[in-house]
């Protein structure tokens, strides 16, 4: 294998005092973004290196255009094409956002360098955890021998890094995606790179902080959360539950699995509401979820977030009908975790590693932020963009 860089992220092996270390002091630059930011939205969490602009904006590394070197690059990589095999758990709204902006990096790339593109997708029928059916799709890759696999699952650890395994020894490239790679140990990721974001600071701790901030610290919040046993679920409750412990005058007094779907979102939101109708807010684990939330509210006569009362909502993805529900008052606010972002930054890993034999990053987390009203337009925009891209 190519050499990579060693990993700074999380999930290495660092002693126990240096990730707490880490995650406090990156904590405090998520507290910063928010209460420095206009009207309280958090416009940075992390993604060192940024400004808040270039977060805000989604900004994402590429090749810088110079002639000489495009030329450069295009002699070298002689008219080679890729063959990718895309899978993500389920095929959605969020991962539809994310395989046009891998089509934007793609076409982008073949203009400039002259590289050529066979890219497959698929993803297994049923719910998210139908882990068994994407196993075979990557288990037929690599029989296959694509040269490429682009891959987010749910399944386990384990069997998840036996099948990488199997792909590297053959030769063929794997790469994540929107993986909560924080909770595992870097070396024993199989995975030449992970592309995504840290599920802990950068989703549930900004979520956490965003309902904290607009609640003064106090009040009541129900969770609408992922299945039992769900790493991204994991991940993000130890996001909030830093900041319940730094806002002990918030209190969660319901939970219930809202199955990463809307209508058991809804439901799950609605069984909820009814035992608990005076509560503040509602933090849907993802934005599915928080939509269901949000539909439950209405449909009980309850009342949104205005800006001052009324149920606060929150969500995480960034998908264009969450941007949609923000403007419309249905929603009080998201975090968008890079979709499209993620999508641009694979094809260019893929690209520098396979194509040009680079070194890449063993983690790659793209900027994050919380989204409401204040600036929806620029996230929104971002995915118009990349969902404007024609497939390859």
């Amino acid at each position: 294998m190519r050499p990579q860089a060693p990993d700074t992220g999380s999930g290495g092996s660092e002693s126990q005092d240096a990730q707490d270390t880490s995650l406090d002091l990156s904590r405090r630059r998520v507290l910063k973004g928010i209460s420095g930011a206009a009207g309280g939205t958090a416009l940075w969490t992390l993604g060192g290196g940024f400004s808040a602009s270039e977060a805000a904006e989604g900004t994402n590394p590429t090749i810088a255009r110079i002639p000489e070197y495009d030329a450069a690059i295009r002699k070298q990589v002689g008219g080679k094409t890729l063959t990718v095999g895309f899978t993500p758990p389920v095929l959605s709204e969020f991962f539809n956002v994310m395989e046009h902006a891998c089509f934007r990096r793609a076409h982008e790339y073949t203009e400039r360098f002259g590289i050529k593109w066979n890219w497959k997708r698929a993803s297994p029928a049923g719910n998210f955890h139908a882990v068994e059916g994407q196993y075979n799709i990557i288990q037929n890759w690599i029989t296959s021998g694509v040269d490429a696999i682009l891959v987010c699952t749910a399944g386990n650890f384990k069997d998840t890094q036996n099948l990488y395994e199997q792909a590297r020894k053959k030769g063929i490239t794997i790469i994540q995606f929107n993986m909560p790679v924080e909770l595992w140990p870097v070396d024993k990721i199989e995975a030449v790179s992970s592309v995504g974001y840290n599920n802990i600071l950068q989703s549930g701790y900004a979520a956490g902080s965003y309902i904290a901030d607009k609640l003064n610290g106090k009040g009541k919040i129900l969770q609408i959360w992922g299945p039992s046993g769900s790493t991204w679920s994991e991940a993000r409750q130890k996001g909030l539950d830093m900041v319940l412990k730094e806002n002990p005058g918030l209190k969660v007094v319901g939970k219930a699995d809202g199955g990463y779907v809307r209508n058991k979102g809804f439901q799950a939101a609605q069984n909820l509401l009814t035992s608990h109708p005076d509560v503040d807010a509602v933090y849907g684990e993802n934005e599915e979820m928080a939509l269901g939330a949000s539909q439950a509210i209405a449909t009980q006569g309850l009342k949104h977030w205005d800006g001052k009362d009324g149920i606060l909502t929150v969500g995480a993805d960034g998908l264009p009908s969450g941007f949609q529900a923000i403007r419309e008052g249905r929603l009080s606010a998201t975090v968008q975790v890079g979709g499209v972002a993620q999508g641009l930054q694979l094809i260019h890993t893929l690209f520098s590693y396979h194509a040009l034999g680079m070194s890449v990053g063993r983690i790659l987390n793209v900027p994050c932020n919380v989204v409401d009203k204040s600036n929806v337009d620029i996230p929104d925009a971002y995915a118009a963009w990349a969902l404007d891209a024609k497939s390859l």
